[in-house]
């Protein structure tokens, strides 16, 4: 099915205007990004040959430390990967890829035990098993948290040890951002460009030659102007597989994580999170009256799916006329907030709030991407060498909403698929080598930093929680004419900014095609979920025609 392209969604000859490249380094994989996905494939990669991780700040800055929550799989008494695949496929509202769900659930278990060995320590019960917890959607105790509330800044820490106990085998660059990715006269992906924002010989634009590119930059939070992710997650990753062509899909689904701490009006960018782990333990919402409302909307109550609870705070609050509603643990007490969430016992502290005591003021915030770069189950793109993983892709296992706590085991699991896959890509008689880089004669695009934080408030305004064809039009206008506000000075914010509107195009375009309301895509106006004719993945591509959407059944 094609679909008449808004001048704002760039063709295929589009790259990002920047300086001729002044030096080139080799690897066998190119690594980009340094969370838990990118961490487990630069670890995975290093079996088939020399890897290079190229991270946009610093190595502890990845989006997986910002995890509260935990990662879930079916390690406890009585659980089974069928039960997590069940709860999985729910949450996921028709839309998860089965199959995908499945290696995700089978193969989670050992993975995370991996995890364990490499020293990723989780809080443990009285009878020195680990401790597992319940969240939003899941129907067994299978959550394991580090730290009470520190799950990804230990997961996190015990990559990057043994990262520190590689240097000779994983190079490292830091403080880069990805530009364009190179390909060979086959169309076959041969390195990438970047822009390194530090001293000595690699510095400014420089190029990396590579027989495989691997994109983990995590997730698009900052297309929306309040978001849990941090300001770094401009959604690089994926604009990069735009710009060349590859497919992206379920971009529509964005996850709003239904509590986060809501700080006033004016409140922009990275806001702080309120782990749905706290419901869990037994906090529950209440509105203006002090009452409970999610028992009669739901019959998981509090722990119904993110969608559901998201949306439930939204309209409560407007009938209320306010801008969020309250999350009420006081009856945990000071003990029990120490020491089972202390990360947040400080932050709400620091924000003049005693959870203890006060009621927490909510709203729901941008939380994770369920779409992405499309890959199948062993991380492959529809550019032969370029693979994908974590929030920048979309494997089909999260469908139209992801279930809690399954973004960690995802990136685990499907990086180390990868790994799998370069060993034999890389393997006589595997994959041929990429030819050398055609030379890119595509049109520069460069628009202004100014459109950043125009593109985060179209979205926020028209593309939020939730959506109509009145709200989605008036932001389709908007990122159109944002699209035409150029620069002519390549720089960091110029290049996000431009890849934050590019990718909330494709976010809008599909967000306007699908007329229902399924999982984290809510249509005002198409209030219900569609039949048959919309359980199908929207899959979206760019080439010198324009943009062309087709419609793939899910089985």
């Amino acid at each position: 099915m094609m679909m008449t392209a808004p001048s704002a969604i760039p063709a295929r000859r589009t790259r990002l205007l920047a300086p001729e490249p002044g030096w080139t380094a080799y690897a066998d994989t190119v690594v980009v990004g340094s969370g838990i996905a990118g961490l487990t494939a630069a670890l995975a990669a290093r079996h088939a040959g020399s890897v290079l991780l190229v991270t946009k700040a610093q190595l502890a800055d990845g989006s997986t430390r910002w995890a509260q929550g935990g990662i879930a799989a079916a390690l406890g008494r009585g659980d089974t990967p069928e039960a997590h695949l069940a709860d999985t496929l729910t949450a996921g509202a028709g839309l998860c890829d089965a199959d995908a769900v499945r290696t995700l659930v089978t193969e989670g278990p050992a993975a995370v035990r991996r995890l364990i060995d490499r020293g990723a320590q989780f809080d443990t019960a009285a009878d020195g098993r680990i401790a597992l917890t319940r969240e939003g959607g899941h129907h067994a105790d299978r959550i394991l948290h580090a730290g009470g509330d520190a799950t990804g800044a230990e997961v996190s820490r015990a990559l990057l040890a043994r990262l520190d106990q590689l240097v000779d085998e994983i190079e490292v660059i830091d403080h880069a951002l990805v530009l364009d990715l190179l390909t060979d006269a086959d169309g076959r992906a041969a390195g990438l460009t970047l822009h390194v924002m530090g001293e000595g010989a690699r510095d400014g634009v420089g190029a990396i030659r590579s027989r495989a590119v691997v994109l983990a930059t995590g997730g698009l939070g900052q297309v929306f102007s309040a978001t849990t992710n941090p300001s770094v997650a401009t959604g690089d990753g994926v604009a990069l597989a735009l710009r060349a062509g590859a497919h992206v899909a379920d971009l529509e689904f964005v996850q709003f994580h239904p509590t986060v701490l809501w700080l006033g009006d004016g409140a922009r960018g990275q806001q702080p999170l309120i782990s749905e782990a706290v419901r869990g333990e037994g906090a529950f919402l209440v509105d203006a009256k002090g009452e409970r409302f999610m028992p009669a909307l739901h019959p998981m109550g509090d722990l119904a799916p993110r969608d559901i609870v998201a949306k439930a705070i939204r309209r409560r609050a407007t009938e209320s006329g306010l801008d969020h509603l309250w999350l009420d643990a006081r009856h945990f007490g000071e003990d029990k907030w120490r020491g089972r969430f202390p990360t947040i016992w400080e932050s709400l502290h620091g924000h003049g709030i005693d959870p203890a005591r006060d009621l927490i003021p909510v709203a729901p915030a941008a939380h994770y991407a369920s779409g992405g770069v499309l890959t199948d189950r062993w991380g492959h793109t529809s550019i032969p060498g370029l693979y994908a993983c974590g929030e920048s892709a979309c494997t089909g296992v999260h469908g139209a909403n992801r279930l809690a706590s399954n973004s960690l085991l995802e990136g685990l699991v499907f990086a180390e698929r990868i790994g799998r896959d370069l060993a034999r890509a890389f393997a006589p008689g595997g994959e041929p080598a990429p030819g050398d880089p055609v030379v890119d004669e595509r049109p520069a695009l460069l628009l202004s930093p100014t459109v950043r934080s125009a593109t985060q408030q179209a979205m926020s305004e028209g593309a939020g929680v939730l959506r109509s064809a009145a709200s989605l039009a008036g932001t389709v206008q908007a990122l159109d004419e944002l699209g035409r506000h150029t620069d002519d000075q390549p720089r960091t914010e110029a290049w996000e900014a431009t890849n934050l509107q590019q990718v909330a195009t494709a976010m809008a375009a599909l967000a306007t095609r699908r007329e229902e309301t399924r999982g984290s895509h809510w249509r005002e106006d198409f209030p219900q979920q569609g039949d048959a004719r919309w359980r199908v993945r929207q899959v979206l591509s760019v080439d010198t025609n324009g943009c062309t959407v087709t419609e793939e059944p899910v089985a």
